[in-house]
C-alpha cells in the first residue's frame, strides 16, 4: 500500500466507536437470537458459527477499507470515509423467525435449523451477486429522493424505533448515554483526555447499571452470576468448512426460495441506496464492486457455518461528519474478528448493557432521514415522504404480528372485520408493507417524475410497479404467479392514466 493515504486518523476513534459499538450490538443480537431462540448448542455456536461470523465481517470491513484507500489515492483526497459495513439486521430476524425457528419446531433439531438458515444465505448471496450486474442501471434510472427516502424509510422504522422504546423502559442508561451522544456528535461536545463520545456513553451507561445493581437502585439488570457463566465460553475458535450442513439445508428448498429471492433483491437494492446515500454524503463509490464484494462475502461466511448475511450499512454521513475515514472500517473487522475467535461476545453480552449502546442507532436514523431531504432538491421532498410510507406499514405490520403471536393467536385467527373495527386495517397493511424498500422506490420515482414533469416516466415506474406486484416482489407475502392481481391491474390503471398526462396541458415546474 502506498503511504501517501494514512490508514488512522484522529477521526476514526470517534467512527469507531460508533459503528464498533453498532456491530457489536448486532452480534450481541445475533448471539442471543441463536442461543435463546433456536437453542444452538453452546459448542456449535461459540466454536463454529460466531467464528464464522468474524471472518465474514472482517473481509467486509477489510475490503470496503481497500476501496477508500484506491478511491482517496485516484482522488488525491484526504477526507475519503469508508463504507460502513456488519451483519445485514433486517436477516438476523428474518433468518431466525422466518426460516429457522419453523424448522426448528417441526424438526425439533436446532442443527436443522441452522442448515436450513445456511441455505437460505447461500441463495440469496447467489442472488445479490447477480444484482451486482444490474444494479448501477437501477441508480442510474432511479431518482435520488427515491432511494434516499426509501433507505430512510428502513432507517427511521427499523433501525431507531426499536431502540427508541428500549432506551425509554430503562431510562437512566437510556436517556443519559443519548444525550452524550448527542452532545459529541451535534453538539461538538469535547470529553476530558480527547475520550471519544461513543466510549463515554457506553462507560457511563455500563457504571450506572452496575451501580444499579451494587446499590439496588432498580434498574440496570446486571447479573454478576451470568458472567462468571459467560468466561466459560471463553477460549479460542477458527472457522471450519461447513459445506455439508450448507447442502443438508437444500432439504428445503421449496419452504426457503419463497423468501430468499425477494430478500436477495432486497439486500441489493438497499445496498445500492448507500452507496447513494454516500455518493450524496461525496464518497463516489462504484455499486458494482460494492454489491460483489457483499455477496461474495456473504457466500464465503455462508460455506464455513454463518447464517447470516455481510451488508453495507446504512450510515455512511454519520461517520464521515464526526470524522471516520479508512482506519475505523479496519478496527472493526480486527476487533469482529477478535471478539469471535476468542468467544467473548458472550461474556460481553453480559458485562455492558444493551440500553447505553442503542442511542447510536437513534443518531444514525436521524442522520440517514435528514440526508434524504438534504441531499435532494426542495421540491422533491413529498416524494421522500411516500417513499418513507411502506416502511411504516412493514413496521406497524411487524408489531402486531409479534402481539398477537405472543398471545398465542395471529390477525386471521382474529378475524380482519373485527382488527379493523378496531381501527386496525391489517390487510391494508400486509399489502402497503410486503417488499417495502421496493415499494418505497417505486412510489418516490413515481412522485419525482410528476414534480419534474415527466408524467412518461411515472408511468413507467407504474408499470414496473405492476410487474412486481403481480410476481409477489411487492405488495404480497412471497414471490409467486398473480401473487397480488388486483394491486397489478391497478399499477397499469395509474401507468395509463399518466401516459394520459402527456395529452394534456402541465402547469410550470415548481421549484
Amino acid at each position: 500500500m502506498s503511504s501517501k493515504t494514512p490508514l488512522w486518523t484522529s477521526g476514526d476513534l470517534n467512527a469507531f466507536f460508533g459503528l464498533g459499538t453498532n456491530v457489536l450490538v448486532n452480534l450481541l443480537v445475533l448471539t442471543g437470537l441463536l442461543k435463546f431462540v433456536i437453542k444452538i448448542p453452546d459448542a456449535i455456536l461459540f466454536g463454529h458459527i460466531l467464528p464464522a461470523v468474524g471472518l465474514m465481517l472482517f473481509l467486509g470491513n477489510i475490503y470496503y477499507a481497500l476501496m477508500a484507500k484506491r478511491l482517496a489515492e485516484k482522488t488525491g483526497r484526504a477526507d475519503v470515509t469508508a463504507l460502513p459495513s456488519g451483519p445485514s439486521v433486517p436477516h438476523m430476524f428474518i433468518v431466525v423467525f422466518i426460516i429457522m425457528l419453523p424448522i426448528a419446531i417441526q424438526t425439533k433439531d436446532p442443527i436443522k435449523a441452522w442448515e436450513a438458515g445456511l441455505a437460505w444465505v447461500f441463495v440469496e448471496g447467489i442472488v445479490l451477486f447477480a444484482g451486482a450486474f444490474i444494479a448501477p442501471t437501477i441508480r442510474r434510472l432511479t431518482p435520488r429522493a427515491a432511494l434516499l427516502g426509501t433507505l430512510a424509510g428502513i432507517s427511521i422504522t427499523f433501525i431507531s424505533l426499536r431502540p427508541a422504546m428500549e432506551i425509554f423502559e430503562t431510562p437512566v442508561i437510556g436517556l443519559v448515554s443519548l444525550i452524550i451522544i448527542l452532545g459529541a456528535w451535534y453538539g461538538g461536545v469535547k470529553f476530558p483526555g480527547k475520550l471519544p463520545g461513543g466510549l463515554v456513553a457506553i462507560g457511563v451507561g455500563t457504571i450506572l447499571a452496575w451501580a444499579s445493581f451494587a446499590f439496588d437502585w432498580g434498574f440496570g439488570g446486571m447479573n454478576p452470576a451470568a458472567v462468571q457463566s459467560s468466561l466459560g465460553n471463553v477460549g479460542f475458535s477458527i472457522p471450519i468448512p461447513a459445506f455439508d450442513h450448507v447442502f443438508s439445508g437444500f432439504e428445503f428448498l421449496a419452504f426457503i426460495v419463497v423468501t430468499a429471492i425477494p430478500f436477495g433483491v432486497y439486500d441489493f437494492i438497499e445496498a445500492m441506496d448507500n452507496v447513494e446515500s454516500a455518493s450524496a454524503a461525496g464518497d463516489e463509490y462504484s455499486v458494482k464492486e460494492t454489491l460483489m464484494a457483499e455477496g461474495s462475502i456473504s457466500l464465503v461466511g455462508t460455506l464455513l457455518g454463518s447464517p447470516f448475511a455481510n451488508a453495507v450499512y446504512i450510515g455512511h454521513p454519520g461517520w464521515k461528519a464526526i470524522g471516520g475515514k479508512i482506519g475505523y472500517s479496519i478496527a472493526t473487522g480486527v476487533m469482529v474478528i477478535a471478539l469471535t475467535w476468542l468467544s467473548v461476545v458472550s461474556l460481553l453480552l453480559d458485562l455492558i448493557p444493551v440500553v447505553a449502546i442503542i442511542p447510536i442507532l437513534l443518531y444514525i436514523g436521524a442522520l440517514i432521514g435528514a440526508q434524504a431531504f438534504q441531499a435532494t432538491p426542495s421540491n422533491h421532498a413529498p416524494a421522500v415522504i411516500f417513499a418513507f410510507v411502506p416502511h411504516l406499514a412493514a413496521w406497524a405490520k411487524t408489531l402486531i404480528d409479534g402481539a398477537l403471536g405472543a398471545a398465542g393467536t395471529n390477525a386471521g385467527a382474529v378475524g380482519l372485520d373485527k382488527l379493523a373495527q378496531n381501527g386496525v386495517l391489517y390487510k391494508g397493511l400486509e399489502a402497503l408493507g410486503g417488499g417495502a424498500i421496493i415499494t418505497g422506490l417505486i412510489f418516490g420515482g413515481i412522485v419525482v417524475m410528476l414534480i419534474d414533469r415527466k408524467p412518461n416516466g411515472a408511468g413507467v415506474f407504474c408499470l414496473f410497479g405492476a410487474v412486481l406486484a403481480f410476481f409477489g416482489f411487492i405488495h404480497g407475502p412471497a414471490v409467486g404467479i398473480a401473487v397480488s392481481p388486483m394491486i397489478a391491474l391497478s399499477y397499469v390503471l395509474m401507468a395509463i392514466i399518466c401516459f394520459g398526462f402527456t395529452k394534456m396541458e402541465l402547469a410550470p415546474e415548481d421549484t
